[in-house]
């Protein structure tokens, strides 16, 4: 099949009884995909940009092998059925190794290796997790310093698993790698080496000799996995702030693998080359170019430890392309920015079928641009970690229209409803009527760790089903295609990575100038959206923004959470109860940022206002000082992910831009 075209085609999937029963697991899951070619590769690893064409590469075979090895490793240090085995891992093979290996023996956690130390050490205290696999001390490399100085604040953790980057490195370089390694051990510590600056408690395994142990020919626990066991937690609601820690069961990502290898059809599975660039602590790298993929029997390309975040994997992405004729690949709007900056030239791109664009809203204007430059067609698609990672897509052989978020998959029902002031559901919506986004199906998440995180986030419809409130609003056409009109959520999207607001109003409440302080993001045409943050002093008390600056960088633990403006006002916008009424600040914020954009383009003197429709949410508004800047206007706010419509003084016409 060549992937869904329309609702038609997703609604006679839903018909049709699967050849074989589901896999009760991703292990199982993973090994059917690898019976269908043993000896295709499944997953290659280039360290440096330079050394991309010398890429280190797993067959099916070996892929199936050493997570096998990674499960039985870890059944051997005590890992059982409802044990938690966190990650602190940039992208390696390692981390896809213990990612489904983890899988099969306990619980993985996938914890952000950006994260500074006490943001760290608040996951793995709330994953309660016995086993930890991160890297050791490396030159250059400030994870192992950032893990090791809360090791002994974590109480349940028994067994500390260390991945060396030198035996990542190519052969030419991996002597030098090892020696660079030794070193920095007995630089920070002496001779007492790591065992010196680890609780005695915890035990200390090397992941290469430890894996090289064990068999990979079958796993050795006798536990049966059930679609229905735990499989992993992913930190949501913002990867800074407090913690909120994600419940996902094997048959959830076995059925949101399935259903998006359903909807995409062909495009992945044998034959198929997907470069991963997306961190792999993220539900999109794992989801989709991960157990996706291996499903299929695809070929999976990790383009460095850092991905995307490597300069040198943006500059010289379409040069990996031709190598590797890669075929897919995920990103979220910045990268497309960044790949604008970026000509093809002479390298041969004609094996790319589409790219996958997610996480945050993609500006019309930098997806028609992008796509106009490469001939490479964009996918927006919808999803949640909660969801565990795909909801809905624009379909592969049918319309993609520009600004929707696709069709629903199959398996997984999908809706926009009304809801009353106390939140209860009080009917569906029409097609193109706003409501509130709900998804229902066996992808749905069994819930938090945290039980008093599950309040309010089911909703009950009166048809049985278990609906989650995503916490989203939009709408869908006629046709089946979704729309997102506004996010509910108060998550701040930087470039795909979420910021809890919390993380950088509660610092600001500790302190004695501050009164209330409410964050919300500022648009921005590469970024997505910046953090800025509100203030109001306590009255009578005198403070810089310059000040409150300066405090904030020592409070907050994650940089991209940073705000990019502090701004004092005298009173903030209030709700009738009484609440802070962000949205009032977020126009402000949108306003000003569009029309400083305008400013920078070459378009002057402009009037932007912003107003509200039940159709297509917020939009704007723009009046321009003369006719001839339509052109410059036009493409200024067509990298901003909001409808729009131009009109110059001198011009009773009017261009709308939905």
């Amino acid at each position: 099949m060549n992937g869904v075209a329309n609702i038609e085609d997703v609604l006679r999937i839903e018909t049709l009884e699967p050849s074989e029963k589901l896999p009760s697991s991703t292990y199982e899951m993973i090994c059917r995909g690898a019976a269908i070619n043993p000896s295709a590769p499944a997953l290659s690893f280039f360290a440096t940009v330079d050394d991309y064409r010398g890429a280190e590469c797993w067959t099916y075979s070996e892929l199936v092998r050493d997570i096998t090895r990674t499960a039985n490793m870890l059944w051997r240090v005590g890992v059982q059925r409802g044990s938690v085995v966190a990650y602190v891992l940039p992208n390696l093979p390692e981390t896809h190794f213990v990612i489904w290996g983890g899988e099969a023996a306990g619980i993985v956690c996938a914890i952000n290796p950006l994260l500074e130390s006490e943001a760290l050490g608040e996951l793995l205290i709330a994953s309660g997790a016995s086993v930890l696999v991160t890297l050791a001390p490396y030159p250059g490399v400030d994870l192992w310093q950032k893990v090791q100085s809360v090791l002994d604040k974590v109480p349940a953790l028994q067994d500390l698993v260390l991945v060396n980057l030198a035996d990542r490195m190519p052969d030419d370089k991996q002597l030098v790698a090892r020696m660079l390694q030794r070193g920095e051990c007995s630089r920070l510590y002496g001779d007492g080496g790591v065992r010196s600056a680890v609780p005695s408690h915890i035990q200390i395994h090397d992941f290469s000799t430890a894996v090289a142990r064990e068999s990979g020919v079958a796993l050795i626990s006798t536990h049966a996995i059930g679609s229905d066991d735990v499989s992993s937690c992913f930190c949501t609601g913002g990867t800074t702030g407090l913690p909120k820690i994600a419940m996902r069961r094997h048959g959830n990502e076995v059925a949101n693998a399935w259903s998006a290898g359903q909807f995409l059809g062909e495009s992945i599975g044998p034959g198929k080359t997907l470069f991963c660039g997306l961190p792999l602590f993220h539900v999109n790298a794992v989801m989709v170019t991960g157990l996706l993929a291996f499903s299929r029997g695809a070929h999976v390309v990790l383009g460095t430890a850092q991905g995307y975040r490597d300069e040198g994997v943006v500059k010289h992405f379409w040069a990996i392309v031709e190598h590797y004729r890669v075929n897919f690949f995920s990103g979220v709007p910045t990268l497309y920015g960044s790949l604008l900056d970026v000509p093809v030239g002479r390298d041969d791109i004609r094996s790319l079928e589409y790219g996958l664009c997610g996480a945050a809203p993609m500006p019309v204007e930098l997806l028609r641009t992008f796509q106009h430059r490469t001939g490479v067609r964009i996918l927006e698609g919808y999803g949640l970690t909660e969801g565990t990672c795909v909801s809905s897509v624009n379909p592969p052989a049918g319309e993609r229209r520009v600004g929707s978020i696709g069709l629903r998959l199959p398996g997984q029902a999908m809706k926009a409803v009304v809801i009353d002031e106390s939140g209860r559901y009080v009917r569906d919506c029409v097609a193109d009527e706003v409501g509130q986004l709900v998804v229902s199906g066996p992808n749905v998440f069994a819930g938090y760790t945290r039980q008093e995180q599950n309040s309010g986030i089911w909703m009950e419809l009166g048809d049985g089903g278990r609906w989650l409130n995503t916490g989203d609003l939009g709408r869908c056409d006629s046709d089946g295609y979704f729309w997102l009109t506004g996010r509910k959520k108060e998550l701040i999207i930087r470039g795909g990575h979420n910021i809890d607001p919390a993380a950088i109003e509660e610092p600001l409440h500790r302190h004695p100038a501050v009164q209330i302080a409410a964050a919300v993001g500022r648009p921005d045409m590469h970024a997505g959206e910046l953090p800025v943050v509100y203030v109001q002093l306590k009255p009578g008390v005198t403070i810089t923004e310059t000040e409150l600056a300066d405090f904030l960088r020592h409070e907050i633990s994650e940089r991209a959470a940073v705000p990019k403006g502090i701004r004092i006002v005298d009173a903030m916008p209030l709700t009738g109860v009484g609440k802070i009424f962000k949205p009032a600040l977020k126009r402000r914020e949108t306003v000003d940022a569009v029309s400083s954009a305008l400013v920078q383009a070459g378009v002057p003197g402009a009037t932007v206002s912003l107003v509200d429709d039940n159709l297509h949410g917020m939009s704007l508004q723009v009046e321009l000082s003369a006719p001839a800047l339509e052109s410059l206007a036009i493409s200024a706010l067509g990298r901003f992910p909001f409808p729009f419509s131009v009109s110059a003084v001198a011009n009773t016409s009017q261009k709308d831009q939905r």
